[in-house]
């Protein structure tokens, strides 16, 4: 049940979609991994519309180079935990919000203790390798994984219903081989990851309150130099060896 401060305080978007649809955000649990350029965005706005529960994960430490495009991060912060300087702020947004916070390196023994226990994934992350082992244990826990990528002016996103919709490897079948590029360090514009955390924040929130369309079985491609938004449609592989035997 909303308290009349929660009343208030998200009379806006309650005329939207109700009572019910915000006592529906309250109760559901998201995890973001990845508390980067993506991350901060996505739990800033997640944090904003009354988001009951948030768990946090990233191993990094604050740096200066962050700073164009983090926005929960502040210059006094450089070399503090990512991890638990986003969610001492995100608790001064929303004192309601309960908070899961972990500076550490994202694993699958972590990822199946966490993944299992929340409603919604979201991959803030920054690597392939990590991105693939995350898509594994939210389709073995059939949990729905919002995935967005950026790189420069340009971005991607789509949603993943497993049993549903393809999975990353259905859209990107990885190699153990790409292990160093995908770690290379990418360049990166400030507003890039921050359309596209919104975006993500915005399935998130049409995920959990049952409404609107999502991109599930659709990917959005945005060119921010030419303002390009394409989306395509994306078929699941029936031979995938991750999803091909989920239904």
């Amino acid at each position: 049940m909303l308290d009349f401060q929660e009343i208030a305080r998200y009379d806006r978007q309650i005329r939207l979609f109700g009572v019910e649809g915000q006592e529906k955000l309250k109760k559901t649990s998201v995890l973001v991994v990845g508390a980067g350029g993506l991350g901060t965005v996505v739990t800033v706005y997640l944090a904003y519309a009354g988001i009951g529960k948030l768990i946090l994960l990233d191993e990094g430490l604050v740096e200066l180079s962050n700073l164009n495009r983090q926005i929960l991060y502040v210059e006094a912060d450089i070399g503090k935990p990512k991890a638990h300087v986003a969610c001492k702020k995100l608790q001064e947004i929303n004192s309601k919000l309960v908070l899961n916070c972990y500076a550490q390196k994202f694993d699958r023994e972590l990822g199946e203790k966490l993944v299992r226990d929340v409603d919604i994934v979201v991959d803030a992350l920054d690597n392939w390798e990590t991105r693939m082992i995350l898509n594994e244990i939210c389709v073995k826990y059939r949990k729905p994984l919002v995935h967005a990528g950026v790189n420069g002016w340009y971005g991607q996103i789509t949603t993943i219903i497993p049993g549903k919709t393809p999975c990353l490897y259905c859209i990107r079948p990885y190699r153990s081989s790409e292990k160093q590029r995908s770690r290379e360090v990418i360049s990166i514009i400030g507003v890039t990851p921050g359309v596209l955390g919104i975006l993500e924040a915005t399935e998130v929130l049409k995920l959990a309150l049952g409404i609107g369309e999502t991109l599930q079985g659709r990917i959005l491609f945005i060119d921010l130099l030419s303002l390009e938004f394409k989306t395509f449609e994306i078929k699941r592989n029936p031979a995938c060896p991750i999803c091909g035997n989920v239904h």
